[in-house]
Order: structure tokens, then sequence, then C-alpha cells
């Protein structure tokens, strides 16, 4: 198995607040792997980290074949970072803005006119193409900032929380996008505070917690942790019962016979599965947090 970040016990703390906690990380090349975790958990710190726009304390981590600490401009040449807030300039077209990220990334005139035509088709854009791209949507937008992050085909694309301030159908294409690029062979590293997000498109997700990785593992093993399915049976006088299961057909079935041997009949019964909802609230512990502190180091990477 290929891993384009192979992270161990990454550290960093300001002053007094330990962000990262010993994390070790490997992704998968080729896949999405979604860290989730509560504000203040840590997850920017380590995005940073792996995107060598903050050093860590202790630790080791190759990113894309590259040692993140020998050769952190190797790391730079193999990634691209795409933020909450989408890093476009307004003033400019949409082809302007790709046309001036090829030439900053060095390439010819007419290999920056053929990227950038190529980019605009396949991120949806060309009939927008020729308008400044402060009349774009949100949902342009941040396309258009993927696509410019694209000039050149990263080995690890990081999304901290792409779709923040999305409307639904921007959040769709968005996530089509997505999908798009890891069949190409794009790793992504996802952050996101939708969790039916990570949901979706996650091949594997981590739960960072007090800058700790609390549990890892696919979605449906990371809801199999939180419990099997509930039986909801809402009553003929319009009470609801809910009966806890396993999950399983043979115990859905036993249970439901149990209910009919009792006298228990209902309407309408449905199955309720755990989702990762449940898995956060059970895994983490979300009382009262602050944010992250911005260290002055952080301030000067900004």
């Amino acid at each position: 198995m290929t891993y384009t970040v192979e992270a161990s016990d990454i550290t960093k703390a300001f002053g007094e607040h330990r962000a990262l906690d010993g994390v070790d990380l490997q992704i998968e090349g080729g896949s999405v792997f979604a860290l989730l975790g509560p504000n203040g958990a840590g997850k920017t710190t380590m995005v940073r980290v792996l995107a060598t726009l903050t050093r860590p304390d202790s630790g080791t981590a190759m990113v894309a074949g590259h040692d993140l600490l020998a050769d952190p401009m190797g790391v730079k040449r193999q990634i691209s970072l795409t933020g909450q807030f989408a890093a476009v300039d307004d003033v400019l077209t949409g082809r302007e803005n790709l046309a001036l990220m090829a030439r900053l990334r060095r390439l010819s005139g007419r290999a920056a006119r053929g990227r950038t035509a190529e980019l605009l088709e396949t991120f949806g854009l060309t009939d927008a193409a020729d308008r400044r791209a402060g009349t774009y949507s949100g949902g342009m937008k941040r396309r258009l900032d993927l696509a410019m992050g694209m000039i050149e085909r990263p080995r690890l694309l990081f999304l901290d929380e792409p779709t923040t301030g999305l409307d639904p159908r921007s959040r769709e294409q968005l996530w089509d996008t997505t999908v798009r690029l890891v069949e190409e062979g794009v790793t992504i590293l996802l952050t996101t505070q939708y969790l039916e997000e990570a949901d979706r498109l996650a091949d594997t997700i981590a739960v960072l917690d007090r800058g700790r990785i609390v549990a890892r593992g696919t979605a449906e093993e990371l809801k199999a942790r939180v419990g099997g399915a509930t039986l909801r049976l809402r009553l003929a006088d319009g009470d609801t019962l809910e009966v806890p299961t396993d999950g399983s057909t043979d115990d859905i079935r036993r249970t439901l016979e149990r209910l009919d041997a009792e006298g228990v009949h209902a309407p309408d019964v449905s199955i309720v599965r755990p989702t990762l909802d449940d898995v956060f609230l059970h895994l983490t512990d979300d009382g009262a947090r602050r944010p992250e502190p911005i260290h002055a180091e952080l301030k000067e990477a900004i």
C-alpha cells in the first residue's frame, strides 16, 4: 500500500496550550481522508504542519515522498491548499485568475493558455470565464479557487472546510468535483464541520480531540462503535417507543416478534441507524472550548 502522508508522533504547543499531542496519520494515495473534531481540537494546526506553514515541535512526516522537515520545498511542490475562503482576485476574470497563477507557476504563455482553458472546462466555468470573479457565486468562486490550485496537479490537496457557507447546490457541485479529482489520482485531506460531507466523501475518517486521535476507520466502522440500529415504533396513541438492537436482520426480526407477542402493535415502524453526528458526540469532549491560539509564528505565516 502506498501512502501520500505518513506522520508519526507530531506534537505542537503554543505556550501552555498543546495543540497536537503525538498525532500519527497514514493517508493512502488516491483517497479522501477526513479529519474531524470540535473547534480547538487541533485540525487546523495539523493541516498547517503538513502544509509546511508551521514547524512541529517534534515528530516526523513524509508528505508526497518528501521529508517534511528536511525537504519542505519538495513538499510545497507536491501540495495545494484550499481554505474556507476562496483566494481569488475579484477584479480579474476567471480566465485571468487562472492565467496569472499559471504564469506564477512558470508555465509558458502558450502552456498557460492551454491549461487555463482545460481547467475552465473541467471545473464548469467556461461560460463565466470572461466575467470578473467578483460577480461569481460562492460556489463558483470555490471551484475557481480549486482550479487555481490544480495548475500543476498536486499529489496532495488540503481542503480545509471547503464548503463553509455554501448553499446545498454549490456544496453538491464541489463534492462532485472532489470525486473527479480523486479519480484522477489526487489524494485529499479534508477537514469539515459538515459530517454528512465526511460520510459521503471520505474513504477513511480520523477523529481528533484535544490534540489526539481518538478514533479512526471508515464511516461505517465508526458508526458501529456507537451501537447498532434502533427500532422506532409509533404507537396507535401517538407515543413513540425506541428499542435498541445490534443492527442485524435477525435481531431486528426477533425484537419485532417479541414486541408483537407482548401485544405491542404499531402502525409505523422505522429503523434508525447511528450517524456520524452520533459518533462525533460519543467520541469527543465537546464542552467549553476556546479557539486555538494564534502564536507569533502562525501570524507570520498568515
